[in-house]
């Protein structure tokens, strides 16, 4: 019978590591000034040196070394004095030079750390994971195989090389070996992949969009029995794309290795893919040892030996950590750790933060995200961002409060805007969405429900002011739903005397 995840964690204990591959968004590729556009036609985007062409000789981009610089430093990392570039040396096709450029045992940065809360059984717990080296390489060329039922190369009838990608800076944050999660060991891959997304969104150096690649991570995991003291033969499941498919492999290669181990089998060291419709993994190639790929210095590239006094600079040019930033944000809005929890789970931080940098209160800027917006967009199939401007979030919640707009008449305006019919403000004439707040319409139409519900009206006069509600909702009614609710109550009371 198949051990279910919380049979595995009885019996064993996972080790993690995790590699992170991230697409810097530098204009030129890392040895040449080839641009570096997503989705330009296939192979447009490339010369001699990313090709790998004979004499053709590279050149570092020394923006994407200030990037690595600032990556590292938010990781607590050490910034070398001096390190260089190697060869990794392997054949694969969308390799044009049979090698890539990368960095071996010299990278630009090393020994730092991040901290990750998850929730517990206990509540929140941090976990430190502790980065093992930040090195700068090349991206490769991408593979397009043609035919077959899979879309990979075992079947396929043809393959297509495109090289665009060839050569694009790439930065890869390696994390040590992360011991003593047991069974929050996905939920601790997917927290790091998360806040190390946030890092590197904060600081400007890559735009992190895992569903096209800018950021892959090879997931790294083995099984010892509890207590052994043992390391057990890792799997390494590679360019996951997804938060959420970070921590389903994580779980999914528990499940698959303890299985494995419990009926006396042995796990091999290779690399496997995941399967985002079983959430499991399948066998890739068997993995290499760091000899297999001969490294050796790159003879065309001089070392790297960034200055203090211009790391320092860049240390003191970094933005405030996301996590700081969050809990700063959290207390100036007083929001409780539930709701912003919501907030953040629903990746609505930034939409929230600049609509009240548009002047709007936080918790209807809050409020308006995760309730109407978040609705319309869920039906539409979009991210709420891409439905409307935090700007006309931001006039709506305005509108609202100086007493132009109920919320019934803000939720049109919002569904005009979306809808592409203007402005807010280009709505509310269109739609002719206007608060009715002059005393003697309003008092017309309060005449109006008291004369159709005399005994209803009594009933307020003799002292029972709930009964009001249903005259109230009578001039809501016939307003068409533009009159001042708070004013209609007001003036409704006033005139049966007991305002």
């Amino acid at each position: 019978m198949a051990l279910s995840f919380d049979q595995v964690i009885e019996k064993y204990e996972p080790t993690l590591g995790l590699e992170v591959h991230v697409e810097l968004n530098t204009k030129s590729k890392m040895f040449c000034g080839c641009a570096t556009t997503f989705g330009a036609e296939p192979n447009t985007q490339v010369c001699p040196v990313c090709l790998g062409l004979p004499g053709a000789l590279p050149a570092v981009n020394a923006k994407a070394i200030e990037s690595s610089i600032k990556i590292g430093l938010a990781l607590n990392c050490k910034i070398s004095p001096f390190n260089r570039f190697a060869r990794k040396n392997y054949f694969y096709p969308d390799m044009p030079k049979n090698f890539q450029t990368s960095q071996y045992d010299e990278p630009i940065c090393y020994d730092g750390y991040l901290d990750v809360e998850i929730d517990t059984d206990e509540g929140k717990k941090t976990f430190r994971v502790e980065i093992e080296r930040v090195h700068m390489e090349e991206d490769t060329g991408k593979s397009l195989h043609v035919g077959g039922a899979t879309g990979r190369i075992h079947g396929a009838d043809y393959s297509l090389l495109d090289y665009n990608r060839a050569g694009i800076p790439l930065v890869e944050i390696v994390t040590k070996m992360v011991k003593g999660t047991g069974k929050y060991a996905p939920e601790v891959a997917k927290a790091y992949v998360t806040a190390l997304r946030d890092i590197l969104r904060s600081l400007e150096v890559s735009d992190v969009k895992m569903e096209q690649g800018s950021l892959r991570c090879d997931a790294n995991l083995s099984l010892a029995p509890i207590n052994s003291n043992t390391l057990g033969t890792r799997s390494e499941t590679k360019n996951v794309n997804s938060l959420r498919s970070v921590e389903r492999a994580v779980r999914g290669e528990m499940i698959r290795q303890g299985n494995l181990l419990e009926s006396g089998g042995k796990v091999i060291q290779e690399t496997r893919h995941f399967l985002e419709e079983s959430g499991e993994t399948r066998p890739g190639r068997s993995k290499e040892q760091a000899e297999d790929y001969r490294y050796f210095q790159e003879p065309d590239l001089l070392p790297v030996a960034p200055e203090s006094k211009w790391v320092e600079e860049i240390r003191n040019s970094l933005p405030e950590k996301p996590a700081v930033r969050r809990k700063r944000l959290q207390a100036e809005w007083q929001v409780p750790d539930k709701e912003f929890d919501a907030m953040l789970n629903a990746d609505l931080l930034e939409e929230v933060v600049q609509t009240v940098a548009a002047g709007a209160d936080p918790t209807r800027a809050r409020s308006w995200w995760l309730g109407e917006i978040s609705r319309l967009a869920n039906e539409a199939g979009k991210s709420p961002a891409e439905l409307i401007s935090t700007v006309d979030v931001a006039t709506v919640i305005k509108l609202i409060e100086q007493g132009e707009l109920t919320d019934k008449l803000a939720r049109q305006v919002v569904e005009g805007v979306i809808n592409k019919e203007g402005t807010p403000q280009e709505v509310i004439v269109k739609r002719n969405l206007k608060v009715v707040s002059d005393d003697s319409a309003l008092m017309k139409a309060i005449e109006e429900a008291i004369a159709a519900q005399p005994d209803t009206a009594q009933r307020v006069r003799d002292g029972n002011i709930p009964a009001a509600g249903a005259l109230i909702g009578a001039v809501m009614k016939s307003t068409g739903g533009q009159a001042d609710a708070a004013k209609v109550r007001q003036l409704l009371l006033k005139h049966l005397g007991q305002g």
